[in-house]
This record gives structure tokens, C-alpha cells and sequence, in this order.
């Protein structure tokens, strides 16, 4: 059970981009006051929450519905994370995690950004909602499966107080210090891409298919 809650807690902390959402969102507010940006952080975390708590409880609704396999989604979410993973270990961005240029941009013409680009795609990107489909729909047992819902709260109240401490975070750790704590996330990140992976082709059947006999 705890296994299941640290890999739904990491997984989620580096899709859902806690680390790196602060820089992103004190730019974005730079112009409103302390009120404003706890009434902007408030409202995008609660949207977040919702369309994950969505996919986490329809995951393997959506899946029936197209006939996607648990393997097959244990593979195409371990290479997503993967691909995420090194995007956060080489300091890239992609829409994965974070806004395009074009969304950024875009951003800055709202006055109020708690739905797009916050809640959507920086704290529920598609990273983050293909993780939460994909550990929801992995689970061997009701408790682990209550238990990834759990890492989901735990992650966005992470993300809540990030946010509100964005502008002091970004003048105590710096670009540098930021940087080094997502490197280290992306990291940890790309092993659990890996076993996704692992854990996908063993499952699917695959290499008993094609091992010699």
C-alpha cells in the first residue's frame, strides 16, 4: 500500500509540475495583488482537481470504450512519463507540463488565468491526466486504489501553497534552485517511466510470444 501511494505521489508531483509551476505562475500575476493571485490559485486547483478526479474515477470506462488494454496503457503512460522525464532532467518544456509559447502569450492578454492556462494545461496537462488514468486503472485493490485519490489531494494542496508562495519561492531558490529540485524529480521520474514500461510489454504477452521455444 505504501508503495502504491510513493509511486502515485512522485508520479503525480513531477506530471502535475509542482516544482515548476511557481516561476510560471508568479510571472503570469506579477501585475495582481496578494488578494487576487490567492482567488486565481484557489479557483485553478479546485478546476485541476476536479478534471483529474474525473479521469482518475472514468479511467477504465474510457478504456472499455475503446478497447484499450491495461498493458497497453501501462506502455504508451511509461513512455509519455518518459518523455516527460527528460524534458524535466535537460530543463526543456513541452505541452506536456507546461504551456507552449503560443498559450503563454495568450496568458498574459486574461485577466484572469485560474482556468486556462492554470488549471488547465499547467496543473492538469495531459501528463498529469494520463498518469492519473493510468495509476487509477492499475490498482489491484480498493485500497490502492483510494489510496492514488489521496495522492492526488496531497499533490494539489502541494500545488495550492506553491502557488501562493510563488513569488517568495522564486526569490529563495532562485532559477538555479528550482532547476536542481526538477532534475532531481525527472529523474526518479524516468526510472518509473521504465518499469511503466516493463510492466506493460511483461504483461502484454509479448515476449512469450516471440522468446524461442
Amino acid at each position: 500500500m505504501l508503495n502504491t501511494f510513493l509511486v502515485a505521489v512522485a508520479t503525480l508531483f513531477a506530471t502535475v509540475g509542482v516544482a515548476d509551476i511557481a516561476f510560471i505562475f508568479a510571472a503570469l500575476t506579477k501585475d495582481n495583488t496578494q488578494a487576487e493571485r490567492f482567488a486565481i490559485a484557489t479557483r485553478g486547483v479546485l478546476i485541476a482537481t476536479g478534471i483529474l478526479l474525473v479521469f482518475g474515477f472514468i479511467g477504465n470506462g474510457v478504456l472499455g470504450v475503446f478497447g484499450i488494454t491495461i498493458p497497453a496503457l501501462r506502455t504508451a503512460g511509461g513512455i509519455l512519463l518518459l518523455l516527460i522525464a527528460i524534458d524535466m532532467v535537460f530543463a526543456r518544456h513541452s505541452g506536456a507540463t507546461s504551456t507552449t509559447t503560443e498559450e503563454e502569450v495568450e496568458s498574459r492578454q486574461r485577466t484572469d488565468i485560474s482556468v486556462f492556462p492554470l488549471a488547465m494545461p499547467l496543473l492538469s496537462g495531459p501528463g498529469a491526466i494520463s498518469a492519473m488514468v493510468l495509476l487509477t486503472t492499475s490498482t489491484t485493490n480498493a485500497v490502492d486504489y483510494w489510496l492514488v485519490f489521496a495522492a492526488l489531494l496531497l499533490i494539489m494542496l502541494a500545488a495550492w501553497v506553491t502557488l501562493l508562495l510563488a513569488i517568495p519561492i522564486q526569490r529563495l531558490l532562485g532559477i538555479t534552485g528550482l532547476a536542481v529540485v526538477s532534475r532531481v524529480i525527472g529523474i526518479l521520474l524516468a526510472a518509473l517511466a521504465v518499469q511503466f514500461l516493463f510492466d506493460g510489454v511483461k504483461q502484454s504477452g509479448l515476449l512469450a510470444a516471440v522468446a524461442p521455444t
